[in-house]
């Protein structure tokens, strides 16, 4: 297709063959009529947020098609939208319509086949459509080539929408005509026509999809929460929540020193392990140190808690705060072989005595508040001195052998500790062990809950959210189906 402007005498070609009957220079932008070979009208050259070029190739649908003429259309003084003319190599018709950003994709209907037995509810292929607005408009600005003469005289374009589908009628004094519109995502158009730059969209186009297919985002979810619950169905049946260690540790064995717990396994996946801490504090307080070290790893979880419990009297009314039992987690434990390295600590010292005497009457031991120990050879009046009771335990002077004699084969220095709680009225130093209770916690429902109450506030925010684009969308129509303020 090859003209010859006969204002400027430029060339302007197009590599398609069909008949025309006006074209615009890309000279000297004069619309020419090809009958006559004469310029008729001076055209402004479209150029705002035009992004495709009379000319350019690009495919849709798998099919190619050519850009062959570009027409802004002019709504009042200020609304324009642009509308370019496409044909395929069998020079079937095809537009693509872009208004703020916003794309369709449209091509010729018969209009026997928009049937209407509401004005404002009719149907095409077995949708229903609903009238959007009635839209004035004229032609602003043009540019290629045009089967048919331009017509400068008002146009109406009826459109009616079906979410992302449209029919839309235009409207001349000389002919009605027909286009079924389907919204076609700006990325498409950038990949088909291959384009460098595309115009920000704004607001809600007229059939922009909701950012969220509520079917399919309906289908993902029931889809995970069965899963979810088929897991979690596995879990409960295949495991069972289970105490790994338990054990009364005394705070003297392990004053000064850590205690290394007998090992244990964990089997299945990564779960919390629970610990329950009780101490028999009374207007005091107890720590204890726990380390959990994987036996393959060398891996180590450590923490420290605290157990508080304090009571009394004030301004006539009694109060308390703390407890003597405490619970934590370690979380996400694997499995594997484990122990745990102990320490512990209480308030205060250990209890001070005296005159704890041997059943034969031989020995006498007694303790300061110090912690030092004293042990008497009542007949010889021979006294031995112990800063504390591994030291006591480890000596093999005469008196001590004649202590443990007297006192039997009990370790003297659990057997003092033992007696001296018979012998004192403090309550700080009649607290004299922890006990620690590990359990395996591998069936936790806390997880499969949050995650399904996370999936369903999701989806009824979803929901909520296509409420008011759908609001938003239809705020410009004088037919919108939602209640208007």
């Amino acid at each position: 297709m090859h003209y010859v402007c006969p204002a400027c005498e430029s060339e302007n070609t197009l590599d398609l063959t069909f008949p025309i009957e006006e074209y615009v220079c890309k000279t000297c932008s004069y619309l020419i009529d090809v009958a006559g070979n004469k310029k008729t009208k001076h055209l402004k050259v479209p150029t705002e947020n035009v992004v495709l070029d009379v000319g350019q190739k690009g495919k849709i649908e798998d099919v190619e098609y050519t850009v062959v003429s570009i027409t802004v259309k002019k709504y009042g003084n200020s609304i324009f939208w642009r509308e370019y003319s496409l044909k395929d190599s069998k020079g079937n018709d095809a537009f693509l319509s872009e208004s703020d950003g916003h794309w369709v994709f449209l091509i010729s209907m018969h209009p026997d086949d928009f049937k209407s037995k509401n004005s404002k509810l009719p149907t095409y292929a077995g949708r229903t459509y609903r009238w959007y607005e009635n839209t004035p408009c004229t032609i602003d600005a043009a540019a290629g080539f045009f089967d048919e003469h331009l017509d400068f005289s008002v146009a109406t374009y009826k459109e009616y929408v079906n979410g992302t589908l449209m029919i839309s009628q235009e409207k001349t004094a000389k002919k009605s005509q027909y286009f079924y519109g389907v919204h076609i995502s700006k990325h498409d158009v950038k990949r088909a026509f291959k384009i460098a730059y595309m115009p920000y969209y704004t607001g809600v186009g007229i059939v922009q999809p909701y950012y969220f297919d509520m079917k399919q985002a309906l289908n993902i979810f029931c889809v995970a929460a069965l899963m979810i619950c088929l897991l979690q169905l596995y879990v409960y049946i295949s495991r069972t929540n289970e105490t790994v260690f338990a054990e009364t540790i005394n705070f003297v064995d392990v004053k000064d020193k850590e205690m290394v717990s007998k090992s244990f396994t964990l089997s299945g996946g990564s779960a919390p392990l629970k610990v329950n801490a009780f101490s028999g504090v009374d207007n005091s307080w107890a720590n204890i140190q726990l380390s959990l070290v994987n036996e393959k790893t060398n891996e180590i979880i450590y923490t420290s808690k605290d157990i508080e419990q304090y009571h009394g009297y004030e301004d006539g009314e009694s109060w308390s705060e703390g407890s003597q039992s405490e619970d934590f987690n370690l979380c996400g434990v694997g499995s594997g072989k484990y122990h745990f390295i102990i320490s512990a600590e209480k308030e205060g010292g250990l209890p001070s005595f005296s005159g704890l005497t041997s059943p034969d009457s031989k020995v006498i031991i007694s303790r300061d508040k110090s912690g030092i120990i004293e042990i008497t050879d009542i007949f010889k009046v021979q006294t031995k001195t112990f800063t504390d009771g591994q030291t006591l335990e480890k000596d093999t002077s005469e008196v001590i052998r004649l202590a443990k004699a007297s006192f039997g084969t009990q370790k003297l220095d659990s057997l003092i500790n033992t007696e001296a709680l018979k012998l004192t009225t403090d309550p700080i130093s009649s607290n004299t062990y922890v006990q620690l209770k590990a359990t395996w916690l591998p069936v936790s429902f806390w997880n499969f809950g949050f995650i399904l109450f996370i999936m369903i506030v999701l989806f009824v925010a979803m929901w909520i959210g296509r409420h008011f684009f759908n609001v938003n969308k239809w705020k410009n129509s004088s037919n919108t189906p939602y209640a208007t303020s």
